[in-house]
């Protein structure tokens, strides 16, 4: 790593930042590359004197200003991601492990966060089944009883269609990376509603997981051979698969389930159906989608909206650098989004 001193009368440290991560600089950086037989380098001498435009200190006050601006609501929008995914991770514990509405009854007390016509939907009691206590009513099933693994879709061989592979899938967060075009070859195929959890280790113990909304209505996608596609049954929320699959005791479950040789494990569509969970009564399903439903919809609104926030900085970013574009004319387009 170089570490260089800024003359802060010449040039701002974040300006150069900017100007260093623009796709000229990055040619620069490429063309000089000393490639090894081992490690690739570049001679620090040199890096001094790669080209770099400087324009006046106000010009870079303003240019990074703008590019900022963008950086920050990306990182506003990430975060309050992660804020609405922990929501509904919580209901989903609160709900279907701890039974905290159960619980509340038993107690005496009104369930909290819920209506009443919510509320009535949960029994006052539990009761010992299979899978140990759970909510009088409800049942202790297998996953396969309320879910598809890996439902039949329809895609032709050497059609172009949606490709996502494993790199583009996060071990945090549901939205996936956006898929390339590819010509249909082997792999699992799915559809917007289904969840992708990546089977084989060490992506399962990494998190590797994602709920697919990033196709056009109707789109069939496909992947990885290593993704395991999940979508529950009517009336079942599509969510639900998603956030069971990042839930500790359902991947501690997957990953002790794995087999096959070192190094290439994998967990079996049979195994992970055996998995056994609470399984509510339908009223109940249908609550919680609605609840969860628009949480999701907020959630691949805002990634939508940081997604094109990030195409238009990467494209403000040379032009602004380079002078090609002025300012009020890159706040223009910013103000559109």
């Amino acid at each position: 790593m170089a570490l260089m001193r800024v003359d802060p009368t010449k040039a701002l440290s974040d300006y150069l930042l900017y100007a260093y991560l623009s796709p000229d600089f990055q040619e620069v950086i490429r063309q000089r590359t000393i490639h090894g037989s081992t490690v690739d380098r570049i001679p620090l001498v040199q890096f001094g004197s790669f080209p770099v435009a400087i324009p006046p200190l106000a010009i870079q006050q303003e240019i990074v200003a703008v590019l900022r601006a963008l950086d920050d609501r990306i990182t506003l929008l990430r975060e309050t991601n992660a804020t609405l995914e922990a929501i509904a991770q919580a209901l989903f514990k609160s709900w279907f492990v701890d039974f905290d509405p159960v619980r509340a009854k038993m107690e005496g007390r009104s369930p909290e966060g819920m209506d009443e016509t919510t509320a009535a939907l949960f029994p006052d009691a539990l009761e010992e089944s299979e899978l140990g206590w759970v909510p009088k009513g409800w049942q202790a099933g297998s996953l396969d009883t309320i879910f598809e693994l890996n439902p039949k879709r329809t895609l032709k061989k050497d059609v172009q269609a949606p490709y996502l592979d494993m790199a583009g899938v996060a071990t945090s967060g549901h939205c996936a990376d956006t898929p390339i075009s590819r010509a249909m070859g082997s792999g699992s195929k799915f559809r917007n509603g289904d969840t992708l959890l990546a089977r084989i280790t060490p992506c399962l113990e990494n998190g590797k997981t994602a709920f697919v909304d990033f196709l056009e209505d109707g789109e069939t996608g496909w992947g990885s051979t290593e993704f395991l596609v999940l979508r529950p049954k009517a009336p079942w929320p599509d969510y639900y698969a998603y956030l069971l699959c990042r839930h500790p005791a359902f991947r501690e479950y997957a990953i002790q389930s794995m087999s096959g040789t070192s190094g290439r494990q994998r967990i079996q569509n049979d195994v992970l159906g055996r998995y056994l969970l609470p399984i509510a009564p339908d009223s109940v399903a249908l609550a919680f989608g609605s609840i969860v439903e628009p949480i999701h919809q907020a959630i691949a609104a805002n990634h939508r909206t940081a997604q094109t926030l990030s195409t238009l900085r990467d494209t403000l970013l040379p032009r602004l650098i380079s002078g090609q574009l002025r300012l009020p004319e890159a706040q223009a387009l910013i103000n559109e989004v």
